[in-house]
């Protein structure tokens, strides 16, 4: 929602007096000279302003809200005063629940910001013109500029009821073909939504996306209502279907995905389609599908490639490792991981790559490959280092150090199984420094080719015909 610019405020004479010694006008009558008594203030100004009325010294005696009000009552603006007032005491009750829960609350009272309290008055009094004259388009618009005006987080419960009122006022207008009526369908949607009223918001976005199909209604900065309304709906279809994963209906979570992709593929919108594929595939994976979540993994990453989005085909093969890690293809898996750990650190996206890494650390540590494995969650640890994540580092840290302990295993097993006085040596000395362990000379050169060999066997049946688990064993 764009915020619109500032227009000129029109004040009545009252209103203009009251801001006069308001703190923060230009004007402001010195400190020492402001009298709280009353018969110290209608003596200075009695000394001061010759000539001025009642009404006039009120001005300058009551707070400018409550100065604000008696303009609009003495203006015949009764319906304006009675939606500020109500607005005015839910703002003193909201504070003052926000005053007792927290001690640190630096929301203002709203008589100590007439800003706010000028736009109350502009565009309310015009609202109330133009509804009795039912001119129902000009009421909507002087609402939603209010609400566009308090789009803040400290305000957006009163952006909401101007939001709600809009919805009210649109479902009035007759002769624009629901134009209205679709935005303030969109806005109570995101309401909901922010709230976590899923159901609602999509009831809202499903409306939306009816009353702007066949459409070439833009909004005020010139998108497409139509498109907003594909996007709006395609977000809550995920988080609705998150909820639905979460709590293990797969069924249900696919079929409104399925439903996703439908809306997406109509928004005419690549990067639209790519996301409700991804959003499918990790449903697919999550039901235990896994051919099926191939089938749009690998969609979404033909799209990111035509799109040369390189972050979205980091997310596809980030994916598709998974599912082929699911399915016992870890050599498959390996080579598309690899392909993600470079793409993320192309584009400097260092948690996801050290995500990347420990994943690629934790397949070759569970197949045996400690060099490997120790490696990885060596680059992973070294990233978290410099970016000084202390909770990643201190997961990754544990990683790292699993790894190298399997590494080291094999030298000691070779140390356990020699059985001989050496061997027992290098074993208590290295229980004193807890530093890595080395062969010991008398068998070096035996054990240093025995674990050689090892490595070097493990590695190349890797390279050449993958993990051991995706060779068929020969059976004698």
């Amino acid at each position: 929602m764009t915020t619109l610019p500032p227009v000129p405020m029109p004040r009545p004479k009252l209103a203009s007096l009251a801001r006069q010694k308001l703190p923060c006008s230009p004007r402001t009558i010195p400190r020492s000279q402001l009298i709280k008594e009353k018969d110290g203030i209608d003596h200075y100004l009695e000394v001061n302003f010759k000539g001025l009325s009642k009404e006039e010294v009120a001005a300058y005696r009551n707070s400018y809200r409550k100065t604000i009000c008696v303009d609009m009552l003495q203006g015949g603006y009764h319906k304006s005063f009675t939606e500020l007032f109500a607005l005015m005491e839910k703002w003193d009750a909201l504070r003052e629940a926000a005053r007792v829960r927290s001690i640190v609350w630096l929301q203002r009272p709203l008589e100590e910001q007439p800003d706010k309290l000028d736009h109350f008055y502009y565009y309310l009094t015009r609202a109330e013109v133009a509804e009795r004259k039912e001119l129902f388009e000009d009421v909507y618009n002087n609402l939603y500029a209010l609400a566009c005006y308090f789009n803040h987080s400290e305000d957006k419960w009163v952006r909401n009821h101007f939001y709600e009122r809009c919805f009210q006022i649109a479902q009035l207008i007759k002769v624009d073909g629901g134009k209205k009526e679709a935005e303030a369908r969109g806005h109570l949607g995101l309401l909901f939504e922010e709230e976590g009223q899923l159901l609602e918001a999509a009831e809202h976005y499903e409306a939306f996306h009816q009353l702007t199909q066949g459409r070439i209604w833009k909004d005020e900065t010139g998108c497409g209502l139509n498109l907003l309304a594909c996007e709006s709906l395609l977000r809550i279809y995920r988080l609705l279907a998150d909820k639905m994963l979460e709590n293990k209906d797969y069924k249900q979570a696919i079929r409104i995905l399925i439903k996703a992709s439908e809306i997406a593929k109509e928004g005419n919108n690549k990067k639209m389609e790519g996301e409700a594929s991804y959003s499918l595939g990790l449903a697919h994976l999550a039901a235990g599908e896994y051919e099926t979540a191939l089938t749009f993994l690998n969609t979404y990453s033909e799209i990111s490639t035509v799109l040369d989005d390189d972050l979205g085909l980091g997310r596809a093969y980030e994916a598709i490792a998974k599912v082929l890690q699911s399915q016992g293809k870890m050599t498959e898996a390996i080579k598309y991981l690899k392909q993600v750990v470079k793409i993320l650190r192309n584009n400097l996206q260092f948690l996801d790559a050290v995500k990347a890494s420990t994943m690629l650390g934790d397949i070759y540590n569970e197949k045996g490959y400690y060099n490997k494995a120790s490696a990885y969650f060596q680059q992973a640890f070294d990233t978290t280092a410099e970016l000084t994540n202390i909770p990643l580092m201190e997961e990754t840290k544990v990683h790292y150090g699993i790894a190298k302990a399997h590494q080291m295993m094999l030298t000691v097993n070779s140390y356990i199984e020699s059985a001989d006085l050496t061997s027992l040596d290098y074993l208590l000395s290295w229980k004193e420094r807890r530093s890595n362990i080395m062969p010991d000379p008398v068998t070096r050169e035996s054990r240093k080719a025995t674990l050689a060999s090892l490595y070097e066997t493990s590695e190349h049946l890797e390279e050449l015909n993958g993990f051991p688990g995706n060779v068929p064993k020969n059976e004698t």
